[in-house]
């Protein structure tokens, strides 16, 4: 990403439009297309969605996910997904998108938007995504864009009033606070037996476990904020509004027309129109709100809040001056409040500060510490006394946060009873500490703070969950009220002979604390949560989670779509199955990467790529990072010098006999290309693969070895990263010695050694001493034919061929 604002090698779209138009859909698949790519999204609910949607595809091991509370980081990601204020504007990516780019127009965030909009670029494309409104200030501040209408896939119509009882199934009902949608929720209970809930101060966790619930249909209602308005995907039909104005800050207001689109847009999804009403405690919408809403046309966004981003850090009095600054473009409005200037303009004030706060590194840090949220949205004065506590820490003794004082905030919070406005105010906190244990030069063994927070967090959100399942869930009406048994303390117990037996046993109607039972969603979250070391899969494509049984990979369209088929889905509620469903198609996906050698083939097939390129990274990706030099041979020659690189740098190679991705060699590779072909061919692999070298061909099946990783040669099938190593090696002037201890090492029998050499195009002699001496009598054979231009495998400790010029 390049931060200059007068950087334009990019392309740069902006697809405007209404909700239900499919622009996140295709800015996903868009930045599939390019090698790198990094999203931009308004909230850390949405950035998580959009994360899960992206691993479904191509893999965690591929994917890094990064908020202000929640880094899931993998080794070497190449696409990040994250929230605005959290995109790390120092990385370089070739596709980039910005979510909801109008709200640069919101009076406290927007500043954070106006600044990605002027300079977040991706190197080679760059997207804009959000309301129609926002098409004026983009054709001003970007002129060279590509601007887009998008069209809404379905229809929204207005229904008027209805009350509570008469909302038909698959209904959302929006209030504007959260005693209200509490209030409300009881209400839906009574009459229909359950609903989900959706707020923004809920944790992730928590919020995927009600959105799931209702997702599978175990209710048929949602009552929610307007946290649902922005982007997140739920099978809505209608949307009834329970109130019609929102405290915004700083004062109680109706909600603009925008606003309700916003959130009435949520139902109807894809081709299913929807529809949006009010409660009939409310006044009807004016006909021009509903025209207006049902049209999707509003007055365009004149202005966008901004903020100097040119700050000056010499003192603290210089650097709220700076911040004071006002903008010179007309088009730009100086943000009038934010929670991190109020905090500085107070720090700023206490003299304590104002002693250590005098050069630019201690200025810079006070601004850090003013930028810490207050997810509390309590006392203020609370807040800033935190901030002051933080950074006079930080700027004495060893320049750390003391651990016993952070013990001392966070111990308390280590409490999950309670009811669900005790949990909602522990969790705000957490959060805070969440937020401050990313920030790792603060912090003594940040790692551990950042375990202690998120496990805090995770506890809260679990028993939040069931608070909220309890109170709005009828208990007859849902079966996740069993719990499972610990593994660890039913593993001897265990008769069934269910998958689940080691596991644990699923028992009835069990409610209250029990250390030595788990409930299904505090299971489900650990599956979730788990990295992709922590699941075992064997040959057979059987599935493990902590050393349990949980799934089985079943057979796809073709051996890079496997399917996934839980252990026992009958003992799942629907909301834990796609929970865990969606996290197993992520390690899927990464198994199948796995064998491919880590070849990104979704990125090399997009519009972008000439049709060689395409060809031949389609070519390999259904060959799992293998295939033949005659497969490849009319594409790779089609080529050009710069896509020939390309392909190098991520590890493709020209062998003798066939085109490979070199990592696609290594044995944990093959492993994963047998169980794949295993899958997908219905039969078990042939006996000793892929660890035998050499396998006896000379009986039925021999066309089905190159399949698993082998060639065919006369009578026996060599694994392919042997071939290539031989043939390398016969083509290497100096290669006779090497072929010869090759050979010997496979114990080949002499008449079956000749016939392979000579598939491969060698002679059939042995001893290279022995030939020394023939050719000194006039009788040296004639040169090897010539191959492609690969250079010899240099040795390793598995023998994966290294390819030279292409």
């Amino acid at each position: 990403m390049n931060s200059s604002p007068s950087h334009r090698s990019s392309v740069v779209v902006a697809e405007l439009g209404p909700t239900n138009t499919g622009k996140t859909y295709r800015a996903i698949e868009r930045m599939l297309e390019h090698d790198t790519g990094m999203m931009g999204l308004p909230l850390r609910l949405l950035a998580r969605e959009v994360y899960d949607r992206v691993t479904a595809r191509v893999g965690e091991g591929r994917v890094a996910l990064m908020t202000g509370e929640e880094k899931r980081i993998p080794p070497r990601p190449d696409y990040w997904i994250c929230t605005v204020e959290a995109m790390p504007t120092d990385k370089p990516v070739d596709f980039l998108a910005v979510d909801e780019i109008q709200l640069a127009a919101h009076r406290e965030r927007g500043h954070v938007f106006t600044d990605r909009l002027l300079h977040a670029r991706g190197r080679r494309e760059t997207w804009f995504l959000g309301a129609d409104t926002m098409r004026p200030m983009v054709q001003a501040l970007i002129p060279h864009a590509s601007v887009k209408r998008a069209t809404r896939l379905s229809q929204l119509r207005f229904t008027g009033h209805r009350s509570l009882k008469s909302l038909p199934p698959r209904s959302a009902v929006v209030a504007f606070s959260a005693d209200r949608v509490y209030e409300l929720a009881e209400t839906l209970r009574r009459l229909r037996g359950g609903v989900a809930v959706v707020l923004g101060a809920l944790s992730p966790r928590t919020r995927n476990a009600q959105v799931a619930m209702y997702q599978s249909g175990e209710v048929q209602y949602l009552v929610a904020t307007d946290a649902i308005g922005m982007g997140l995907n739920l099978d809505l039909n209608h949307v009834a509004f329970a109130g019609l104005s929102k405290f915004d800050g700083a004062e109680q207001r109706d909600l603009f027309p925008d606003e309700l689109a916003q959130i009435a847009g949520r139902a109807g999804r894809h081709l299913n129109d929807g529809s949006f009403g009010t409660l009939n405690t409310l006044p009807e919408l004016s006909p021009r709100v509903v025209s207006a809403i049902e049209s999707h046309r509003f007055p365009a966004v004149r202005s966008l809040i901004w903020r100097n981003p040119a700050l000056d850090f010499s003192h603290p009095d210089a650097l709220l001056e700076s911040l004071s600054q006002a903008p010179r473009h007309n088009a730009f409005v100086r943000v009038e409040r934010a929670d991190d200037y109020d905090a500085l303009s107070k720090l700023a004030l206490v003299p304590a500060i104002r002693e250590v706060a005098t050069d630019r590194a201690r200025v810079e840090l006070l601004w850090q510490v003013c930028q810490v949220p207050d997810f509390r949205k309590g006392l203020f004065g609370l807040h800033v006394s935190l901030l002051r506590e933080t950074f006079l820490q930080l700027t004495a003794g060893d320049g750390k946060l003391d651990q016993d004082w952070m013990s001392r905030q966070v111990s308390p919070l280590d409490d999950v009873s309670g009811d669900i406005h005790t949990l909602m105010d522990r969790l705000a906190a957490i959060r805070i500490w969440t937020y401050i244990s990313h920030r790792s030069s603060w912090l003594h063994d940040a790692e551990q703070w950042q375990e202690r927070t998120r496990h805090i967090e995770d506890a809260l959100g679990d028993a939040l969950h069931e608070r909220l399942v309890e109170r709005f869930v009828q208990r007859a009406a849902r079966r996740s009220a069993r719990r499972f048994v610990r593994a660890t303390t039913t593993a001897t117990a265990a008769t069934s002979d269910s998958p689940f037996a080691k596991l644990g046993q699923l028992l009835g109607e069990t409610s209250g604390a029990d250390g030595g039972l788990m409930t299904e969603e505090q299971f489900v979250q650990r599956v979730v949560d788990a990295t992709h070391e922590t699941f075992e899969v064997d040959a057979s494509g059987n599935i493990s989670f902590e050393g349990q049984p949980l799934a089985r990979l079943v057979r796809g369209k073709d051996r890079r779509s496997p399917q996934i088929a839980l252990a026992e889905p009958e003992v799942w509620t629907g909301g834990a199955r796609r929970q865990v469903e969606r996290r197993l198609v992520a390690l899927a996906r990464d198994l199948v990467t796995e064998a491919m050698g880590g070849f990104p083939s979704e990125s090399l097939t997009g519009a972008g790529r000439s049709g060689a390129m395409r060809g031949l990274a389609y070519r390999l990706a259904e060959g799992l990072g293998i295939i033949s030099q005659g497969e490849a041979r009319e594409q790779w020659g089609l080529l050009d010098a710069e896509e020939r690189e390309r392909l190098k740098a991520l590890g493709v190679r020209e062998g003798q006999r066939f085109v490979y991705v070199a990592e696609a060699l290594a044995p944990q590779a093959l492993a994963r290309r047998c169980m794949l072909t295993a899958l997908f061919q219905q039969r078990p692999a042939p006996k000793g693969v892929p660890q035998e070298p050499v396998l006896d061909v000379s009986g039925p099946g021999a066309g089905n070895a190159r399949a698993f990783g082998y060639e065919v040669l006369g009578t026996v099938a060599l694994r392919i990263d042997l071939v290539e190593r031989i043939s390398e090696s016969l083509r290497h002037p100096h290669g006779a010695r090497q072929v010869h201890a090759l050979m010997q090492e496979l114990q080949l029998e002499s008449g079956v050694r000749a016939r392979v050499l000579r598939a491969l195009g060698g002679q059939a002699g042995g001893d290279p001493a022995k030939r020394r001496r023939r050719r000194r009598r006039g009788k040296a054979p004639a040169a090897a034919p010539s191959g492609s231009h690969g250079q010899p495998p240099r040795a390793a400790a598995h023998p994966t061929p290294q390819s030279g010029e292409g």
